[in-house]
């Protein structure tokens, strides 16, 4: 069986790139196609795949103006061919389950989310500091965008939500089914120590919808050590707003520095509505607990006082008596039960369900094929 992946863009490093990796483990022979590659971005297991990049990756600036270039990644995820291979595995946050493809390939779509920008729009732009120009001219194109979404719909032969989460809102948005499979971690990778540092952690992309800012704004008023490891376009504006000298920004960390950040924090804080969230999991394989806005993914994730505990609204007041909340009942959390619970998210159970659903369906659809021929 011959088969390719296809992923919107590779030009930053989050929860979708890291199931790439992990697609890419499963697939090592596979190609990987994808509008742009930018790879000073992203860890240097990506330079082991075989990568094809669209026209767009010629274009000037598009490592920094990718967004700019919003109206061409359609006509780019479109523009591949895939006639030799007999299963296109979509990883899509937007474009990629748009493909073109023939009868005689199965289009298998795993589903991060339906595109964000589009379905939900107002919350979107809210959060994203947009140009007043260009944002004068984005609904006309949006809701084009809207269209050719809908449309595409038929070039997807099953979908595979990474949450129930996603399951629901493309049951709502689609109408149609799809099989939840959990993103997953190496569970191997982390540790319990048994230090224990006096400091917070975030780890997170610096973009504006991460909810970043409220955290800082909560620290601000608060003697507590907080640690943020990550990058993004909102880095600039989240280091003017922090006044506390006890908030500190460490950047791009990767592996076992990484590690020990989780094992040793206090508690990880999760502050954003997410798709899913893999990192509130990597705290959890760490033994640590894990203070979560009570909404998106979290809630697949965090046991409320097993292991984390959750805020009720995105502001300054819930989250500061969360923490507040915490403190108090810090030394309640088991390191040995929360690391347990993680363990449903292996990479191993991952690998497995993936295999088997590209198995089972590829051989429904193609059996279907010869029967319509």
């Amino acid at each position: 069986m011959k088969l390719a992946i296809v992923h919107d863009y590779l030009n930053q490093y989050g929860g979708a790139e890291r199931v790439i990796e992990v697609l890419h483990k499963i697939f090592p022979k596979a190609h990987i196609f994808t509008s742009i590659y930018i790879p000073k971005n992203l860890p240097e297991t990506f330079k082991n795949m075989e990568i094809h990049t669209s026209f767009m990756q010629k274009l000037p600036f598009i490592d920094k103006h990718f967004k700019k270039y919003l109206f061409l990644y359609p006509i780019a995820i479109e523009s591949f061919n895939f006639n030799k291979y007999d299963v296109v595995l979509s990883s899509s946050t937007a474009f990629a389950k748009g493909i073109k493809k023939s009868d005689k390939t199965c289009h298998i779509c795993y589903c991060n989310t339906p595109m964000r920008f589009v379905w939900d729009y107002d919350n979107y732009v809210k959060r994203e500091n947009i140009n007043k120009i260009f944002l004068k001219f984005l609904p006309p194109f949006i809701n084009k965008l809207k269209k050719w979404d809908l449309i595409t719909l038929n070039r997807v032969d099953y979908f595979i939500a990474n949450s129930y989460n996603i399951k629901n809102r493309i049951k709502k948005l689609y109408n149609r089914d799809s099989k939840v499979i959990y993103p997953s971690i190496d569970i191997n990778k982390f540790k319990i120590s048994q230090k224990r540092g006096d400091y917070f952690l975030i780890v997170s992309r610096l973009n504006s919808y991460k909810r970043i800012d409220l955290v800082i704004n909560v620290f601000n008023e608060l003697n507590l050590k907080l640690k943020i490891v990550g990058d993004g376009p909102h880095k600039k504006e989240l280091l003017g707003l922090a006044k506390s000298e006890k908030i500190e920004f460490l950047g791009k960390i990767y592996d076992e520095d990484l590690y020990k950040l989780y094992s040793e924090c206090k508690a990880l804080i999760f502050p954003g509505s997410e798709d899913f969230g893999l990192t509130p999991i990597e705290a959890q394989a760490s033994g640590r607990p894990v203070i979560a806005f009570k909404g998106g993914g979290a809630l697949e994730t965090i046991l409320e006082e097993k292991t984390g505990i959750f805020f009720e609204e995105q502001s300054v007041q819930s989250l500061k008596s969360a923490i507040k909340r915490f403190l108090e009942i810090e030394n309640r959390f088991n390191p040995l039960k929360i690391r347990e619970h993680a363990l449903k998210f292996d990479e191993l159970i991952f690998k497995n369900s993936i295999v088997n659903f590209i198995n089972e369906k590829s051989n429904d659809y193609f059996n279907k094929s010869r029967i319509i021929r």
